[in-house]
């Protein structure tokens, strides 16, 4: 399946542009609203939102949960539709339109209020239109007006750097229609088991998904409208488009590269930099088997002695003890061999360990041993002495019975 580009429709410079006109004259009296009846220092929108949408039959619902789970989010997802399920809005919906965006945006951003969105939210069903993609960029450049507000005074905290992630579940026409009236046909038949049996819960029936032409009509709408809307927004803000075509499997495989975190994307640049210093643990791991090599070999030729000696220790003191513990695959190892007091030779020996499929950690403990009594005092004299500790896992065996 090849998905749409981001190039379909380019549009006019936002300045000169009715969908950004009209967007600027809703935000105005939608954000004055909020002011007015709950206060600035209360405008506490979500640290992250993703903003969750796809063609009728694309398996939003279906995938919401999974996608939470990859993001963290606890919160109940926020789903556009059921803000608007009256039965006014319900005729327009029934009839495959869309409902107006001054209703959507106010009732929207007032919900995203709610304490329980704080860190984070899934909003299945936003934005629709191009007003409505407008009037999002317009709530993001509000928290971070917000932001830089109060960034100096103890209400910073209530509002962090604001993350959007514009995610769009893409299916093909052929696709979201057979989707929608299999879903259809599915809620008809539950529905008439629940009539004739009086068990369960009725599941909900749309007038589209009983309607081929309907079905067809909501999808069009949708890539004619809402998807060219959610294309105006990649250079604004993260945008995954993830293919949804496939299996459930295949779909949350696609997810997971989606949603991998990126922490350039999502801490504040200050703590960014704070951190940089320190490699990723991803880099450590380039160049590291041919490091390894380097290290051995060098050992043999400019260190031949000590390198003999410690191959020699691990031989007698070490393989006793793996082999005791073959099958749980871990063991510990405590000693006091003088040959350790080298740092080298403990290096040696995870290095050894290492190349031939151990995981090896080596440690040194200091303890006080005893050296004499003082008889006239009874006081009892001690020196560090030093321990080497060395934890090795490795694949361990697998012991099947029978039941």
């Amino acid at each position: 399946m090849s998905l749409p580009t981001s190039d379909d429709k380019p549009h006019e410079n936002a300045a000169h542009d009715p969908a950004a006109d009209q967007a600027l004259l809703i935000m105005k009296a939608v954000w004055a609203e909020l002011e007015s009846s709950i206060g600035r220092q209360r405008l506490r929108f979500p640290k992250e939102i993703i903003w969750l949408n796809g063609a009728p039959g694309s398996g939003k619902g279906t995938n919401t949960p999974f996608i939470q789970r990859e993001r963290g989010i606890t919160a109940p997802p926020l789903v556009v539709s059921a803000l608007l399920d009256t039965p006014e809005f319900n005729r327009l919906k029934d009839a495959g339109n869309l409902i107006g965006d001054r209703e959507v945006v106010g009732l929207l951003f007032r919900k995203l209020l709610a304490s329980e969105y704080a860190n984070g939210v899934l909003v299945d069903g936003y934005p629709r239109t191009r007003v409505q993609s407008e009037c999002l960029k317009l709530l993001h450049q509000k928290m971070l007006e917000l932001r830089k507000e109060f960034a100096d005074t103890p209400l910073a905290v209530h509002f962090p750097r604001p993350v959007f992630r514009i995610t769009v579940l893409y299916v093909e026409e052929r696709e979201a229609i057979a989707r929608q009236l299999k879903r259809g046909k599915q809620a008809q038949s539950h529905n008439q088991r629940v009539k004739d049996t009086g068990l369960g819960e009725p599941m909900e029936e749309r007038a589209t998904d009983h309607s081929e032409d309907a079905a067809r009509k909501r999808y069009r709408i949708f890539r004619e409208q809402a998807f060219d809307a959610l294309q105006g927004l990649k250079k604004h803000f993260h945008y995954h488009l993830i293919n949804a075509q496939g299996d459930l499997a295949a779909v949350e495989a696609n997810i997971i590269r989606e949603f991998q975190y990126q922490s350039s994307l999502e801490l504040e640049a200050e703590t960014i930099d704070s951190l940089n210093h320190i490699p990723l643990a991803s880099d450590l791991g380039n160049g590291a088997r041919q490091n390894l090599v380097r290290r051995l070999d060098s050992y043999q030729r400019e260190h031949t002695a000590l390198f003999k000696q410690v191959i020699w220790t691990i031989e007698r003191e070490f393989m006793p003890e793996l082999h005791l513990h073959a099958i749980t695959g871990l063991a510990y190892l405590l000693t006091e061999n003088p040959l350790f007091d080298q740092p080298l030779a403990r290096t040696m020996v995870v290095d050894i360990l290492s190349e031939r499929g151990y995981f090896t950690v080596a440690q040194v403990e200091l303890r006080d041993q005893p050296t004499r009594i003082d008889t006239s005092t009874g006081e009892v004299h001690y020196k560090k002495k030093s321990w080497y500790r060395f934890q090795i896992r490795f694949p361990g065996s697998v012991i099947r019975r029978g039941h």
